[in-house]
């Protein structure tokens, strides 16, 4: 049929095979075959405007900075792009750096939302006071953060059955029924934690919490990646699969969208089932909730906002926009209550946070300031993670600064610090880590 051996053979005669067993034509099925087998030539296009709200003052800012705008530099030729923005707390952290924005015009890009799909920020407050130590021993008791879950007959909350049952007429969800079940309920590690505060407008006492969809939205995505990397192939030469999208129009590219909205209604769950657990356990009402992702997909129209550590700040983001979003720092700095500003320049974001200056790794090598927090702060694991240590980010002034300075939100309240929960470090009893250190000791 006129198809050239390489690595979509297999696939077209699967294809072919089912075009026949529907009385397809032979005709009708080499048309087919040679439009799907056929890459296009996509030209790269000219750079993406760029705004850029990421200020400079020393050398390892600048460094910082350098390594955001050479991925950005990378994501701006693409087809699919029409603008992007990086924020005030970018840093590069793989395909798309960390406190950036990329619009599209209908493509999705799994690679510029990345892994932890739908990492958001959600806030409870509380009618009555209660002693802030109490009920962070409580949020102590009632989750688990780390890479490893609890057993799931464990939990104080779980993820009813009904959620689930769809999940394998979907390409994307097919078969993570049982890992968005095994998640829920859980935080995971790195900077996701809880934080307990006052409301500094009223006084009333706030429970933060911050995470992503866990293992169960990382297989989506990783679901989400493998088909846009296949179709890219046949789509266009001279691009990097790390920037491969599914259209929006297509079959993939809808079912990719209803997967990323399941996951984030995953997430909300996780967030608010998990808040109203503690509350009633605590004999508290609830007088206040909201939430917002920073690490999503924000359609507007036929354009779609790719943002990576970006918290979303124009009207009508979502149908459960509140109206406001929080913008955390680091666990001794308040947390920021903020509305939105609709600036058009920085497609409607603000920060997610301080973000970094260097990598977790460089931190800890480094001979920055390691002081340990003047909270109640405590790690999961049991052993203190350095590279959460608020000399570890960005400084929160500097960033609120940006905020106000550019406009990319308005800040109308604080939540004031009591004490926070991290998963700390949790490969220290790592069999290779424990291995090093015993060699290190060894060798004086």
């Amino acid at each position: 049929m006129g198809i050239r051996q390489g690595p979509f053979v297999k696939e077209c005669i699967e294809v072919a095979n089912s075009m026949a067993v529907k009385g397809m034509s032979r005709q009708e099925i080499q048309t087919a075959l040679l439009k799907r087998e056929e890459p296009l030539i996509l030209p790269m296009s000219n750079k993406a405007p760029m705004n850029d709200f990421l200020n400079v003052s020393n050398d390892i800012e600048l460094t910082n900075k350098e390594g955001v705008l050479a991925a950005m530099d990378a994501i701006r030729v693409v087809p699919t792009v029409i603008r992007t923005a990086i924020m005030p707390d970018a840093c590069p952290a793989g395909t798309i750096p960390v406190g950036a924005v990329v619009t599209t015009k209908n493509a999705l890009h799994p690679s510029y939302h990345s892994a932890d799909v739908c990492c958001s920020m959600a806030l409870t407050e509380l009618s009555q006071d209660i002693p802030q130590k109490d009920l962070l021993d409580v949020i102590q008791e009632f989750t688990h953060f780390g890479s490893r879950p609890m057993e799931v007959e464990s939990r104080r909350i779980s993820l009813e059955d009904s959620f689930i049952e769809d999940f394998d007429s979907n390409q994307f969800l097919q078969h993570l029924g049982s890992k968005a079940q095994r998640d829920f309920g859980s935080q995971g590690d790195g900077n996701h934690f809880y934080y307990v505060g006052r409301r500094r407008s009223n006084g009333r006492v706030c429970i933060v919490s911050h995470h992503g969809s866990r293992g169960f939205g990382a297989s989506v995505y990783n679901n989400g990646k493998r088909v846009a990397e296949k179709l890219l192939a046949r789509r266009a030469r001279g691009i990097d699969k790390e920037h491969a999208w599914l259209d929006f129009d297509s079959a993939e590219g809808k079912e990719y969208w209803e997967a990323l909205c399941v996951v984030r209604e995953w997430t909300k769950r996780n967030h608010f089932d998990l808040h109203n657990a503690i509350a009633t356990h605590c004999g508290v009402t609830i007088t206040d909730q909201f939430w917002n992702p920073h690490n999503f997909i924000f359609k507007e129209g036929d354009e779609f906002h790719h943002a990576k550590g970006a918290t979303p700040s124009y009207k009508g983001h979502s149908d459960d926009d509140s109206g406001h979003t929080l913008i955390p720092m680091n666990m001794e700095e308040p947390i920021l209550i903020t509305s939105h500003s609709n600036n058009k320049e920085a497609l409607g974001f603000a920060p997610h946070g301080a973000g970094r200056d260097m990598s977790r790794t460089a931190y800890s090598k480094s001979d920055a300031d390691k002081t340990p927090p003047k909270i109640d702060y405590r790690f999961w694991s049991g052993y203190p993670d350095e590279s959460e240590f608020p000399n570890a980010y960005k400084s929160a002034a500097r960033v609120t600064e940006a905020i106000q300075f550019y406009g990319l939100a308005n800040i109308v309240d604080y939540v004031d610090p009591y004490g926070s929960i991290m998963a700390g470090d949790v490969e220290y009893m790592a069999h290779w880590r424990v291995k090093k250190r015993e060699k290190e000791a060894a060798n004086g």
